[in-house]
């Protein structure tokens, strides 16, 4: 006899009357609707699995959604600016994210989460949230829900650094120069650190994107990082994330032929939506079981390190 889901009621007993293919096609319509953020594709997918409807067989597609996604995404990007700012802020970025990943390891042996969840929280962290997490879960081969408790963390704690840290720069009297570059360190997805920039300041909102920008391309050598200190112990070998040489090869081609402009902007698009539609698989395929394994203890570890890096990154700045 089946358990009772979440609700008290009967997955069967919820799903016999309903297609679950339909609504699965029905749902993943809805996230290429432009109102449907992550965070709600996300949610919307967790609601869906605590109500019964789930289909394991939908977790083969979201690995390559995801990486599919990514590369999508490379063509939305400007060449001579991904160079110069590579340029700028190397050590200190080299310094940032390094520091943040080892904490980040130490503090999932010490919380004991998940060698996963870890990996996939510090690289949040350290770069750029989301899309982060998004490009390192394929190389981990991660499971769904250990890529959605990853990615409830960051998003929650996005929504609450988009309100609290304006609040506490205008309170210690931040620069907008040290507002800007704090935003960047220790606000995980691009799209909050351009929100709290742009409530701070236009100078604020400059620095931020700039330095955000060049955290994010830590992407490319922490995935072939990742992947080398993954790879198949059986067969010693390192299986190489041919997405992120593609993801290159789109950001060179885009620069390129610049005469397929429109293209590229529909190409981007389809990226982000793409990711939309892949965090609701995500979502879908979570169980209350695997949220009282690691829910918890996930968000411990998120919020400890969150808390370090923006107070040790803002003390720094100050100093």
């Amino acid at each position: 006899m089946q358990k009772a889901n979440f609700w008290g009621y009967h997955p069967g007993v919820i799903t016999k009357h309903i297609n679950v293919s339909s609504l699965y096609s029905l749902a993943i319509g809805i996230c290429f609707l432009p109102f449907v953020s992550p965070v709600v594709a996300l949610s919307m997918g967790v609601f869906a699995s605590l109500l019964g409807f789930n289909r394991q067989a939908v977790q083969q597609y979201t690995s390559k959604i995801l990486q599919s996604s990514i590369v999508l995404l490379g063509f939305g990007m400007n060449l001579e600016e991904v160079i110069n700012t590579s340029k700028s802020g190397f050590i200190e970025t080299l310094i940032s994210v390094s520091g943040v990943m080892i904490i980040g390891i130490l503090l999932g042996k010490l919380f004991k989460v998940e060698k996963n969840i870890s990996l996939l929280i510090s690289t949040g962290t350290a770069i750029c949230g989301g899309s982060a997490i998004a490009a390192i879960a394929p190389i981990l081969k991660s499971q769904d829900y250990q890529n959605s408790f990853a990615l409830i963390v960051v998003f929650v704690l996005n929504a609450i650094a988009l309100l609290l840290f304006p609040l506490v720069g205008h309170q210690l009297n931040l620069s907008q120069e040290v507002f800007g570059n704090w935003a960047a360190i220790a606000i995980h997805d691009t799209s909050s650190v351009v929100g709290a920039g742009a409530v701070y300041g236009e100078q604020a909102l400059q620095v931020a994107t700039t330095v955000k920008l060049i955290r994010a391309l830590w992407i490319i050598p922490l995935s072939i990082f990742v992947a080398f200190m993954n790879r198949n112990e059986a067969k010693q070998t390192t299986k190489f994330p041919w997405f992120i040489l593609f993801f290159v090869v789109a950001i060179v081609f885009a620069n390129i032929f610049p005469e397929f402009q429109t293209s590229y902007i529909h190409f981007n698009w389809l990226g982000r939506r793409g990711m939309v539609v892949a965090l609701f698989l995500i979502g879908s395929n979570i169980t209350i079981r695997q949220i009282k394994q690691s829910g918890i203890k996930s968000f411990a570890l998120g919020v400890t390190l969150w808390v370090i890096t923006a107070v040790g990154s803002l003390f720094i700045l100050m100093h």
